[in-house]
């Protein structure tokens, strides 16, 4: 190998790996530390550290933390918002499906809290327990704020939408949050309907069939499933809009007040992004949304 080459390499992995051992910076305004592998209830099995491979983009994750957005004091509903990014179950898209959105959200009145949740690598607890962890730590902190820890929602964008959907379902009813946002999310093992690389890293390849079930979220819709709001596109070709459509409609025969809009086109993936057409709907129709909960 050429020398010049080689050095350049080398800088590289080097550059690469200080990103690494530095501690996200996102322009938070507040950090709070859950827990990590060592200390949560289970462990995902991944090691080493943290893979900031960009400001957008975080893999590997070992250590549950919450990046914290306050809302803007003259603007404040009282509303607090956990943020789950999506990524497939393999990475987090830490940037314009988290903190873009908790900027936005705080400068309009409602603190957000982004959630780096632990990665799954098929231990499908694991970044349930993280954003349950993460629901009740700012629940604590609305309270410390003097705000209303009962108006306390999930947000979560395509596998982090499947999570926000998890603790929405699945969690004990004392534990699920008072409002969910859903965008394209991944919701359903069904064929027509699913993500095969979200459930693969959320349980593995070799998962079971009732296995695959627990994790299909529009089986498991009660009627305290709480309030929710589903924002998506007709033409996505990467979370077929099947599986949210199914969810909402579980939400409409258990008597649960909710609301979808699916947008013609977008495809996948939009988030905070600016080239989304729809980009100022969304943003007016959730901040209606909230406005109605208050």
């Amino acid at each position: 190998m050429k020398p010049l080459l080689l050095s350049a390499m080398l800088l590289a992995a080097a550059a690469y790996s200080n990103a690494a051992a530095q501690k996200p910076d996102f322009g938070q305004d507040r950090t709070i530390s859950l827990w990590d592998n060592s200390t949560a209830p289970h462990s995902n099995g991944l090691k080493g550290e943290e893979l900031l491979s960009d400001p957008k983009r975080i893999a590997n994750t070992v250590h549950a933390e919450l990046f914290v957005f306050d809302a803007d004091p003259r603007k404040s509903t009282g509303q607090s918002v956990v943020i789950c990014p999506g990524g497939g179950y393999e990475m987090l898209a830490i940037g314009h499906e988290g903190r873009e959105v908790a900027s936005w959200l705080a400068e309009n009145g409602i603190t957000a809290y982004v959630l780096k949740y632990r990665l799954p690598n098929g231990h499908p607890e694991v970044p349930s327990e993280d954003a349950a962890e993460a629901l009740r730590r700012v629940r604590e902190d609305a309270v410390a704020r003097g705000a209303d820890p009962h108006k306390t929602g999930i947000m979560g964008f395509s596998a982090g939408g499947h999570l926000a959907a998890c603790l929405s379902t699945l969690a004990a009813d004392g534990d699920k949050p008072d409002f969910a946002i859903l965008f394209y999310p991944v919701i359903s093992s069904e064929e027509n309907a699913t993500h095969k690389g979200s459930f693969d890293n959320l349980l593995g390849r070799e998962r079971t069939v009732e296995e695959s079930e627990k994790y299909s979220l529009e089986k498991h819709v009660t009627a305290t499933t709480p309030t929710t709001l589903l924002l998506l596109s007709d033409n996505d070709t990467g979370v077929p809009p099947a599986g949210a459509a199914a969810y909402y409609s579980a939400l409409k025969r258990h008597g649960v007040p909710a609301a979808m809009t699916v947008f013609p086109t977008g495809g996948h993936g939009w988030g905070f992004n600016d080239w989304f057409e729809y980009k100022s709907e969304w943003q007016h129709l959730l901040l209606r949304w909230l406005k109605r909960l208050e």
